[in-house]
């Protein structure tokens, strides 16, 4: 997968602060965890969990940030060749937006918080933005706070990169599109980390490039295209820097 320096080291980054927090939170099993910082959420503890596995972890968190082109690898499969639907490369760029046929043909990166679909809450179903497929559902978003749309559990229209235990550990494993094998983003076991979300349950955490996505409402209103950027919010003063008001005589 092609990906920009600066987003993938954000990804990178978030996956060794992760194995890093799990490490501390193993190896304080049995000693009372400090109390959360309002507004935050409190990282977890997992009595299951012994310390070697922590370390382990710890290493291969290291390995990744000396060598971030570990992290970074393409899958040397298809994406065309075993896919239902097909199409040339030309005939993709012609379907879809240039942001789409980065991410979705080229195994490109978005930047964080670039898409519209990261703050999306509303119920309904995300779809792949090259056939449609059905992917993710609403019940399953949560806010991650890495700034891609991310989920807890996927649908079977979603495919999830082959890997060996140890790479799916450190360095997640990619996911495509069942259908088209257009690339979707990445998948991370570090879903403890987020508690009073559904990836505490699940374990997992779906991390997706937006402009990979539809979002259909369940209430049948108008699609969103994850490509669209979120909406700016205009800068204001604060009261007191605001200039005195002048009335009309």
């Amino acid at each position: 997968r092609t990906c920009t320096k600066g987003t993938m080291a954000t990804r990178h980054l978030t996956i060794t602060c992760s194995v890093v927090v799990c490490l501390f939170a193993t190896a304080a099993d049995g000693f009372a965890a400090p109390s959360p910082v309002p507004g935050t959420q409190p990282i977890a503890s997992d009595g299951r969990r012994d310390v070697l596995r922590g370390v382990g972890a710890t290493m291969g968190a290291i390995l990744l940030a000396t060598n971030p082109e570990l992290a970074a690898a393409a899958s040397a499969k298809s994406r065309t060749d075993g896919y239902a639907v097909q199409r040339s490369e030309r005939e993709w760029a012609y379907v879809l937006s240039g942001q789409q046929y980065n991410i979705l043909r080229e195994g490109g990166t978005e930047r964080p918080y670039s898409s519209i679909l990261e703050g999306e809450d509303r119920p309904g179903n995300f779809v792949c933005a090259g056939c449609g497929t059905p992917l993710f559902e609403s019940d399953q978003k949560f806010h991650s706070g890495t700034g891609w749309p991310s989920f807890a559990l996927a649908l079977d229209g979603v495919e999830v990169e082959d890997v060996n235990p140890v790479q799916m550990s450190l360095a997640g494993a990619e996911l495509r599109c069942r259908t088209c094998g257009g690339h979707l983003g990445d998948v991370f076991l570090d879903g403890k980390l987020f508690l009073n979300t559904p990836a505490f349950k699940s374990g997992k955490r779906f991390c997706i490039d937006g402009a990979a996505l539809i979002f259909k409402p369940g209430d049948g209103s108008t699609e969103v295209y994850g490509d669209t950027p979120p909406p700016t919010k205009s800068a204001s003063l604060p009261s007191f820097l605001e200039p005195p008001k002048i009335n009309a005589r």
